[in-house]
């Protein structure tokens, strides 16, 4: 009965408390997919403004895979976790060459497409095609765990089993893409993580959670990041408007994205002792910035920059080679992608 109960308070509950979202008014499986994949990570009003410019630059699938990857990073900058924009723009090429541009039209073969897991299937399937299957997101774990008192731990593969179990059993017989957007929407505005308006809540009465004071321990995850610290030094060097830029290549954290060349270092160096490669008569240390934290969800940077003016055109073509850089005058830096620290950088101290 509480199942039932829950399915028929909750779409009340969203009828009455729904955002008015744009990837809502549409079944266009283009656009619920770019804007679940941007909303990986990504808080509602945060990516918002990036799905609309998205949508603006490339309206459909055919459009995005003509793009340069360079474009698209670009446009992503400041979401991180930039590996999601490469697969899509890689998915959307592969979609116009086998697919006839468009995505799958089954929750199993969205499923195969580069990019799109299990709950990105899910979301496609229900909210564009309207089959009926669950969307489990970190609202639903939170909600289900804490109304039905799951107290495995959810990153577990049990915890995972069941609450996808769960999930699949409260499916109404009719609206459940309605009751999908419902259930998600109330994880992100009621059943909050921290402080949930348990004292206003549709399904208060037969909440496990509140009946047992148990909202701070609902849901249990044992598994904690590991977070690594590193520090890097940033070497901004300049010959009058052409600035030393280097893509990143590595396997590693924003990788196609450029930055000023970098020394890594397991500490934060004292200016002398950072800059005793360099002929020091022929550089001029023109600004040093204060010690940036740069927090990611497994890493906190510490970086250091130092705006280092070359006067001698020889003597910054050598540093260019040493330092496996390009060149690029100042009216093209804003257009390449970039981590948000180096731009943060740019914006501060050189535009």
């Amino acid at each position: 009965m509480n199942q039932k109960l829950f399915a028929t308070n909750l779409l009340k509950w969203y009828k009455i408390n729904k955002r008015d979202l744009p990837w809502r008014d549409t079944n266009d499986p283009y656009k619920i997919w770019l804007s679940e994949i941007i909303l990986q990570q990504t808080r509602v009003n945060q990516g918002l403004p990036y799905f609309q410019r998205f949508i603006e630059a490339f309206p459909d699938i055919k459009s995005l895979a003509k793009a340069k990857e360079r474009t698209v990073l670009s446009l992503w900058q400041g979401l991180g976790y930039y590996s999601r924009a490469r697969n899509l723009h890689f998915s959307a090429k592969m979609l116009v060459e086998k697919n006839n541009a468009a995505l799958p039209a089954t929750y199993q073969e969205l499923l195969k497409v580069k990019g799109i897991g299990k709950y990105t299937a899910a979301a496609i399937a229900s909210f564009a095609y309207k089959e009926k299957t669950p969307v489990v997101d970190g609202n639903v774990f939170r909600v289900l765990s804490r109304v039905f008192g799951i107290e495995k731990d959810i990153s577990s593969s049990k915890g995972i089993q069941e609450t996808y179990e769960l999930a699949e059993r409260l499916m109404p017989a009719q609206d459940h893409d309605i009751y999908n957007q419902a259930i998600m929407e109330f994880g992100a505005l009621h059943c909050t993580p921290a402080n949930p308006k348990c004292d206003e809540c549709p399904v208060s009465d037969f909440c496990f959670a509140k009946t047992h004071h148990l909202q701070k321990e609902l849901p249990f995850k044992s598994k904690k990041i590991k977070k690594t610290t590193r520090y890097f030094h940033y070497l901004c060097v300049r010959h009058k408007n052409n600035f030393l830029m280097k893509e990143r290549s590595e396997k590693d954290i924003w990788k196609g994205l450029f930055e000023i060349p970098l020394r890594e270092d397991k500490r934060i160096k004292k200016k002398d002792e950072l800059l005793k490669e360099f002929n020091e008569k022929k550089i001029i240390v023109d600004k040093e910035s204060e010690i940036v934290k740069h927090v990611l969800s497994h890493q906190t940077i510490f970086a250091k920059f130092y705006l280092i003016e070359v006067p001698d055109l020889k003597y910054f073509n050598k540093l260019q080679d040493s330092f496996n850089s390009v060149t690029i005058n100042k009216k093209h830096l804003k257009n390449l992608p970039k981590p948000v620290l180096i731009s943060n950088f740019l914006e501060e101290y050189i535009f």
